[in-house]
């Protein structure tokens, strides 16, 4: 069983929006800081947003500060990101990802449970 599934990836133009989701299985979800990632071909993976145990805290990158929002849903077991205004910089393989320290991010690689990734495709 992959303890993260994400969904929701896809092609848009530029400007546009979409919204991933992370369903989370096998472990206390709640008891975990969530974050997303990404890497786009050829670059190295970098950290997109992250959101504390309870949801009152989030970070961000400074690449998508105001323009991407982080959010969780502890009954549904589900982190989101809603991402809006997309340019075709942020068109990546977007990974989520669980590590027990929220403090972690974004400076060290999530110690916890990665996703597979779902591929954003932003066109010009």
């Amino acid at each position: 069983q992959v303890p993260l599934v994400e969904s929701g990836g896809g092609l848009v133009q530029a400007g546009g929006s979409l919204r991933l989701s992370c369903a989370a299985s096998g472990f206390i979800f709640s008891d975990y800081a969530m974050g997303w990632l990404r890497q786009a071909p050829g670059k190295e993976r970098e950290f997109v947003a992250a959101i504390n145990w309870s949801g009152e805290l989030t970070k961000y990158s400074d690449s998508v500060k105001g323009r991407f929002t982080i959010s969780r849903d502890n009954a549904k077991n589900t982190v989101y990101l809603q991402m809006n205004s997309l340019k075709p910089e942020d068109t990546a393989l977007y990974f989520c990802t669980a590590d027990f320290i929220y403090a972690h991010y974004p400076n060290r690689p999530p110690e916890g449970y990665w996703g597979r990734g779902t591929q954003v495709t932003v066109s010009s």
